[in-house]
């Protein structure tokens, strides 16, 4: 009996922490700092979208570039490792002698990230999308650090989870026998017959099978994301990491689908690899006009690995970017053909056909949406009550918080809360923190055991937050 109320008495304590902290953010909301240091002491779960590249910030980037001496192309800002053929470029080493390197530091710097931006001398999306290639030679061969950046910055913000997006699977694998599938694939596309579409892939899932997809998958497994992971350590009782193979929507079909195969087979085989995305500009033309067909790929590798999970970056449009019309499918497309487990970014909800449908769906069927604030107003220019979030949030569809490109775009997760909290009065404590466990509660890790321990630590980590509130 004395346990019962020894228990019971927690348990009261317990609320009243959580009503004294629900009191205290109600009162700074609006205060940018004092929301900044509430919500940089929360605890913030995982960060569930989530680029590797995109996620590192610039500074170290350019230091790697000047200490290997790279060459810099002095109009693009692009880095190269050795000098290309063609173009206006002079290494750091040459740029310091003569008194140029804190000049173009600056220019790197505002091209490779969101630094400065003035909305004024490119636009925003291209900016974004155009830097990964500029600085991806000083993330080639250095990932450990970058991870262990990750890590360190995301222990500081009370961030126990990130699900990234590594890197892509490397295959050298001869498909130009293959080649002629890309005209019959996109002719079949086009008059949405899926059964042809889907008679194309087996064949195509045939020919791969005899070249050996699945070495390329166990060699990414084993000797990239396993080696790096045990090596550095990665998990630990403040931090864990799992990881999304991903394919990119440019490439041509045949090639797409052959990357798209071992991707998930890498992710059925390897409980580190916690499951598949689709990455690149959506509004792209190999984007709009491929995105039915690579919907149907998805469905198709689902019907071969329906264990592996998988998160469509969908609706990353807006009025405007794109044809109106072409608004009104792409997160149908996303959840009714392919079948995503969760979708990303899902900014034009509101243009979809039967919206309200879809989003009842979504509800139903518990498919999350991955809301990223920061990333939807630099790239797309929606924010505010231009921003979805309250549609989500009006039919109930399971939201998690995300970064997007913390790095490129010069954010945290705390600063995703602290907009939230500002532009979204109606979102109360007690809501902010079931997003907190929905990025835990929705994320794709497969060890049921660790789910369950981060969830765990969330408990105690909320217990200590909030009883820092008692006596507000």
């Amino acid at each position: 009996m004395t346990r019962i109320i020894t228990l019971f008495c927690f348990f009261i304590a317990q609320i009243g922490f959580s009503q004294s902290a629900e009191r205290y953010l109600e009162k700074i909301r609006n205060n940018e700092a004092l929301s900044t240091a509430f919500f940089q002491q929360m605890p913030k779960g995982g960060d569930l979208h989530h680029h590797f590249s995109g996620s590192i910030y610039a500074e170290p980037l350019l230091e790697r570039a000047i200490a290997a001496d790279f060459y810099l192309n002095l109009e693009t800002m692009e880095v190269s490792k050795t000098k290309p053929a063609k173009g206006n470029w002079e290494n750091f080493s040459s740029l310091k002698n003569n008194g140029k390197l804190e000049f173009y530091k600056q220019q790197v710097m505002q091209t490779w990230s969101a630094k400065d931006y003035n909305s004024v001398s490119i636009p925003s999306d291209d900016l974004f999308f155009d830097s990964f290639d500029k600085f991806f030679p000083t993330i080639d061969g250095h990932f450990a650090e970058g991870m262990l950046e990750l890590k360190k910055r995301a222990v500081a913000e009370n961030v126990s989870y990130i699900e990234t997006q590594l890197s892509t699977i490397p295959c050298d694998m001869n498909v130009s026998d293959l080649t002629d599938f890309n005209a019959k694939l996109r002719q079949a596309a086009a008059q949405k017959d899926e059964k042809a579409v889907l008679k194309y892939l087996e064949e195509l899932y045939k020919s791969l099978q005899q070249k050996d997809a699945k070495k390329y998958a166990e060699d990414f497994n084993t000797n990239f994301i396993a080696k790096l992971h045990k090596d550095l350590k990665i998990d630990d009782d403040r931090f864990t990491m799992r990881y999304q193979n991903f394919v990119l929507r440019f490439m041509e079909p045949v090639d797409l689908f052959k990357n798209l195969v071992i991707a998930f087979i890498s992710a059925n085989d390897s409980k580190l690899v916690a499951g598949v995305n689709i990455v690149s500009p959506e509004h792209g033309e190999n984007s709009m006009n491929d995105y039915w067909l690579h919907m149907v790929m998805f469905k198709y590798c689902h019907s071969k690995f329906a264990d592996v999970k998988y998160t469509l970056h969908a609706g990353e449009l807006t009025l405007g970017l794109v044809q109106p019309e072409d608004l009104t499918w792409h997160i149908n497309d996303a959840v009714y053909v392919a079948g995503a487990n969760r979708i990303g970014h899902g900014v034009d909800i509101a243009y979809e056909a039967n919206s309200y449908d879809l989003l009842r769906y979504m509800a139903k069927n518990t498919i999350p949406i991955e809301i990223n604030l920061t990333s939807n107003e630099f790239i797309l220019k929606v924010k505010e009550n231009r921003h979805p979030f309250s549609l989500y949030k009006e039919f109930n569809v399971p939201i998690v918080i995300s970064t997007d490109d913390a790095g490129i775009l010069r954010t945290n997760m705390t600063e995703q809360y602290v907009l939230l909290a500002k532009r979204y009065p109606d979102v109360t404590y007690a809501t902010i923190k079931q997003y907190v466990y929905n990025s835990i509660n929705y994320s794709f890790i497969q060890d049921a055991s660790v789910k369950k321990q981060l969830l765990k630590d969330l408990d105690t980590r909320f217990k200590t937050f909030e009883a820092k509130f008692s006596k507000n």
